[in-house]
């Protein structure tokens, strides 16, 4: 099992509901090719550098997982369909970062 952390942008249009509703599918995909989120952050609604979608704010969620790798690029496949989703970042790593993260602090 490798060990990745993974940054989420989801639209800032969804309510809380609705990201529920997004993270637990995100969640369910994962168990599917077999990996686990060993911890998560919501860090919240955050400007963004520059538009995505005519959106310039966006909910970043952060997760630390495991999963083998090879299953990574059918993940993002599935996260390309999510229309809710505005963009994602995978991090292959050696040790997962101490929680809280720097960002969840301010």
């Amino acid at each position: 099992m490798n060990k990745f952390e993974a940054v989420l942008l989801f639209s800032p249009d969804l309510t809380s509901n609705l990201i529920t509703k997004e993270e637990n599918d995100f969640k369910d995909q994962l168990s599917k090719i077999e990996g686990s989120v060993v911890n998560n952050e919501d860090w919240g609604l955050r400007d963004l550098s520059y538009s995505i979608k005519s959106n310039k704010k966006a909910f970043y969620k952060f997760y630390q997982i495991e999963m083998n790798g090879s299953n990574l690029e059918g993940l993002k496949k599935i996260l390309n369909q999510n229309e809710k989703l505005l963009r994602y970042l995978f991090v292959k790593v050696n040790e997962h970062e101490k929680l809280p993260t720097k960002l969840f602090k301010n």
